[in-house]
């Protein structure tokens, strides 16, 4: 995964490209939450406005140095982040 910083609707955001079977693919981190030791974000493939949005969880084991995202399967969890991130992002909806 590589990182870089891009300026967006004058704020600073970060974009993420992550290695898919497809190719490389470029989401933009809206926020990100930390809940019972595991991190999470939620990605946007544009930085404001209507998006297509993920919201995914770190799996890597503490002592790697990298990140590995994967797409949250369990609803309940799912359920609870997304309903922390709506929470944060008062002016945002996440909707299935």
């Amino acid at each position: 995964m590589e990182e870089t910083k891009t300026k967006a609707a004058d704020k600073q955001s970060l974009k993420i490209v992550f290695e898919t079977d497809e190719g490389p693919s470029e989401w933009y981190v809206i926020d990100e939450t930390r809940i019972s030791g595991c991190n999470y974000i939620l990605v946007a493939d544009a930085p404001d406005g209507d998006a297509e949005c993920m919201i995914l969880k770190d799996t890597a084991a503490p002592e790697d140095k990298e990140s590995i995202y994967e797409e949250i399967e369990d609803e309940n969890e799912l359920k609870i982040v997304a309903a922390m991130f709506e929470e944060s992002l008062s002016d945002t909806s996440i909707v299935d």
